[in-house]
């Protein structure tokens, strides 16, 4: 019984109805449709005509979902040019030497997937053959990310071409030789092929969006013109449930990425079965995808269901494609004509007699092999429509069959993501279906052969004429020849060297001021992004908003209410800045994008990315290596850093540990620097070893991880001390001494070393002073820039020291000769500074803020975490006792005296 109190939905619509009269006539043929044909076809009619309203630009709510068929029908699909003959044997030797490869490699064990590419051959061959740009013609080509489960496939098709030889096949998942492959995209691994790792799934389609937009970024700000680059992402429907996979859809829709296409394999598997078993992945993706602003093509069928849906007058056949669920088709794939014909045909009188009408064959061909992934023409529609789509990203939601061609051991089941090898019974089916020219002769000791049709042959020729036309080989990785970026004058990092007298400075305001330098340099300027996930006011970035502007492709549309202000809020579609708003991964990806662009478009910019220190390493530290991966370079900078320099925030937000997650990272250097001068000296250098003239023998593809602090304290002027600028790069030098402190010990004081980083040395120089004050001790203070760099170097000394080589740590150099024991502090985890405890000759101990933070001041943190310039003086007292150096009822006294 309907509630005469509830509100009907006639009152939900706040405008008023200006004629109720043609209201009511528009719902009464609605009712009576329904009445006379059913509510299949009024739901019918409704679709349509809710259809025609948005391609009419009408201000209607977007259909969510569409009918569970092509976007494309076969009458408007575009023929495709070229030979397709052609075309499937060159697909049907890719996807032969794919299953060779894996399956020859799997006698060491190595593993590799076979099924993904067998159901996204079509995807990849129709982009090589007619779509995807290369790097040898004019502009920057397609940017591809490869499924990397796909990436078999792609080897092959290499191996075709003539670029991999049988030798690098049959090493697959080996490389320690030095002629393998990896096991997937990996650019560090084999630079020359591929651009982009993609297999922490869900990192590749979230950095496909902020690539395509930082496309964009570089042609509204003048530094190279990237409009025929169009970007290509390749995914799986289950590597859509990574939370990553959708995170940034609504950015690429609100920008209006149209040089941006998702292709997502929809075999609705996952590695462990149905990727939706009781409901239907291809609409679920439709309608967030359309949700968010995206244009969805939907190929779903092939040609063998044309026949199908003519007979369908009703409407009944696409009603119950709707309706049955994903792993019901996947039950289809392996079942007889006559289960098909029960479950499928059997519940609906109309379908029943459709059945009537096709064979047993037609029922398998269709239920079997026929999907629209599998079929050139129906990819090549739904590229060219694309492609063509301009004002909205692309997505096309591309249906397979996971281990399509393998035979029936493989197709559609469960555990195909999980076999690595096909049978030589299995192979020779394949063949049989493929009709490859592959004798059985060929097969010696039961070794399946790579097949290939001559490096003359029409097949190669074909191949290799298409990727001319297109612009030359891809997927491929180019590094231009370009000149070393000029170093920035020198004023920008001298300035820093007198330090900030009598003003408190922390150093993260000494790192913009820095950059604010940096950026108004005439030569490489204009290379600089800045990257911050809205803390920009946090970490005092907001006078670079009016001189620099904040990236927006549609500039600003508004008056801004701080326009008045000095340091208002500027949005320009030439802006420098790209703010991301709430997003690490978001600015993360920016960030990739940007610091790869030397290869990518052989324009090398200089992204810097601050942000909170606890939410960069420890929520992103994935794409940090994808970075690494990517051979990224480019300034991470942890604003904030540290356990207790946050006043108040507490345990979430107090940071003890990224410098451990970095130095997991082969080409993160990561830096801890406590002074300003030290921030100007390592960033001097970051930007010679990246973009200027490196050294013989060092990586340029590397990136640098700064903490910076929020706390103001002095900045003292840079020590007039020989080898300073390479004891900050290499990780240790000597700030002071007791006396050249100022401090006069006694004759024959005990002498200890203080090594602080980052904020902790301020505490040890007070505890210096305590120490010579109240105790008689004489203690020199170190500036440990960076423990990991340290670490590293001694690591290279002692592989050294196996080949017979004699080289001396240089954390042991630089504390040779240094009286007393050595006492480490850090605003981190012990296990900080503890990396290079076994390399120092010296007895060792440290100090850290171990376990989790808290809200309280900086005082109350340090003293709890026992960290504090007293606590330090306890430990040091502590230590010398030991040595019978100082009297053991001194480290009693000294504590009673601090209150510990």
């Amino acid at each position: 019984m309907t509630d005469p109190n509830a509100i009907q939905p006639s009152e939900l619509d706040q405008l008023p109805d200006r004629d109720p009269e043609e209201t009511a006539e528009w719902q009464a043929s609605l009712d009576a449709v329904t009445k006379a044909a059913g509510p299949h076809r009024a739901a019918y009619l409704m679709r349509r005509t809710l259809e025609r309203a948005e391609g009419a630009g009408l201000a209607l709510p977007k259909l969510l979902e569409t009918d569970y068929v092509n976007s494309i029908p076969t009458s408007a699909e575009p023929a495709v040019p070229g030979d397709e003959a052609m075309e499937q044997r060159i697909t049907a030797w890719n996807r032969w030497n794919a299953a060779a490869m894996v399956t020859r490699g799997s006698k060491y064990g190595v593993g590799g997937h076979i099924a993904t590419f067998a159901s996204a051959a079509w995807l990849y061959e129709t982009g090589f053959n007619h779509f995807f740009k290369g790097k040898e013609a004019d502009g920057s080509g397609d940017q591809l990310y490869i499924q990397g489960h796909a990436s078999p496939g792609i080897y092959a098709r290499a191996f075709l071409d003539g670029r991999l030889n049988e030798e690098q096949l049959d090493n697959f998942r080996r490389e320690s030789g030095g002629n393998g492959l990896p096991s997937y995209p990996h650019p560090r691994r084999l630079p020359w092929l591929w651009e982009f790792p993609t297999v922490s799934m869900g990192l590749g389609p979230l950095s496909a969006i902020y690539q395509a937009r930082f496309n964009r970024y570089l042609t509204n700000r003048g530094i190279k013109d990237t409009s025929a680059s169009h970007v290509w992402a390749f995914l799986g429907d289950g590597e859509m449930d990574e939370p990553e996979s959708t995170a940034a859809l609504a950015l690429a829709a609100r920008e209006e990425l149209d040089n941006l296409t998702f292709v997502i394999n929809c075999n609705l598997q996952r590695l462990d079965g149905p990727v939706r078993a009781n409901f239907k992945i291809v609409q679920e993706l439709e309608a967030q995808f359309r949700g968010a602003g995206w244009n969805v093509v939907k190929t779903l069928w092939g040609t063998a269901w044309d026949e199908l849906f003519r007979l369908d007058t009703t409407g009944a056949l696409v009603r119950r494609l709707r309706q049955v669920p994903d792993a019901q088709i996947q039950t289809y794939q392996t079942r007889d004509a006559a289960y098909i014909r029960q479950d499928f045909f059997g519940g609906d009188p109309a379908l029943v007699e459709m059945a009537k009408l096709l064979s047993d064959d037609k029922i398998l061909e269709c239920f079997h092999l026929s999907r629209g992934g599998h079929e050139a023409r129906k990819v090549f529609a739904a590229y060219k429509a694309a492609v063509e789509h301009k004002g909205a990203p692309t997505v096309i939601l591309a249906q397979t069959v996971k281990g399509h061609t393998l035979g029936e051991g493989f197709a559609s089941k469960n555990a195909n993501h999980q076999m690595k090898k096909l049978s030589v019974d299995e192979f020779k089916n394949m063949r049989d279906l493929l009709e490859l020219p592959i004798k059985d002769s060929d097969f010696v000791d039961g070794v399946v052969p790579y097949g290939h049709p001559g490096a003359d042959s029409p097949e190669v020729r074909y191949l290799q004429e298409r990727r001319a036309a297109l612009g030359g080989p891809a997927p491929a990785r180019r590094v231009h020849p370009v000149a070393p970026l000029p170093a920035p004058a020198d004023k920008a990092f001298a300035s820093f060297d007198k330090g900030s007298g009598s003003q408190n400075v922390a150093t993260t305001m000494a790192f913009v001021r820095l950059v604010k330098d940096l950026v108004r340099d005439k030569e490489t300027g204009k290379r600089w992004v800045p990257i911050v996930p809205d803390e920009a006011r946090t970490f005092g970035m907001e006078s670079l908003f009016p001189s620099l502007g904040i990236y927006s492709p549609k500039g600003q549309t508004y008056e801004p209410v701080d326009r008045d202000q000095l340091m208002y809020y500027k949005e320009a579609q030439n802006g420098q800045i790209l703010n991301e708003g709430i997003t690490e991964a978001g600015s993360m990806a920016d960030f990739i994008a940007a610091s790869t662009s030397y290869a990518t478009h052989g324009e090398a910019m200089i992204p810097f990315y601050i942000f909170y220190s606890m939410f960069g390493w420890q929520r992103t530290a994935d794409q940090m290596w994808q970075l690494g991966d990517q051979l990224g370079r480019g300034f991470l900078v942890g604003a904030t850093a540290g356990r207790t320099t946050l006043t108040g925030e507490g345990l979430q937000h107090a940071d003890g540990h990224s410098p451990v997650i970095a130095a997991t990272n082969p080409a993160a250097l990561s830096y801890d620097p406590a002074f300003a001068y030290e921030v100007a000296t390592i960033v001097k250098d970051g930007l010679r070893r990246m973009y200027g003239e490196a050294a013989p023998g060092e990586d340029q593809n590397v990136f640098y991880y700064l903490t910076v602090y929020n706390e103001p304290l002095p900045q003292p002027a840079k020590p007039s001390v020989d080898g300073i600028d390479e004891g900050i790069v290499k990780g240790l030098y000597r700030f002071n001494t007791a006396e050249s402190a100022g401090i006069t010990p006694p004759a024959n004081a005990p002498r200890i070393q203080l090594l602080g980083s980052g904020t902790a040395i301020h505490w040890a120089l007070k505890a210096q002073q305590l120490l010579a004050e109240e105790w008689g001790v004489a203690a020199d203070v170190w500036s440990a820039t960076s423990w990991t760099e340290l670490r590293r170097d001694a690591l290279e000394a002692d592989e050294a020291l196996l080949r017979g080589e004699e080289r001396m740590p240089f954390v042991r150099q630089a504390l040779q000769g240094a009286e007393g024991p050595v006492l480490a502090v850090s605003d981190y985890m012990r296990q900080v500074p503890d990396q290079i405890a076994q390399w120092v000759e010296q007895d060792w101990s440290s100090l850290g803020a171990d376990g989790f933070g808290l809200s309280d001041t900086r005082e109350a943190a340090r003293r709890h975490f026992g960290v504090d310039a007293e606590s330090i003086v306890v430990a040091a007292l502590a230590q010398l006792a030991g040595r019978g150096e100082v009297k053991a009822a001194s480290v009693k006294e000294a504590r009673e005296k601090y209150g510990l």
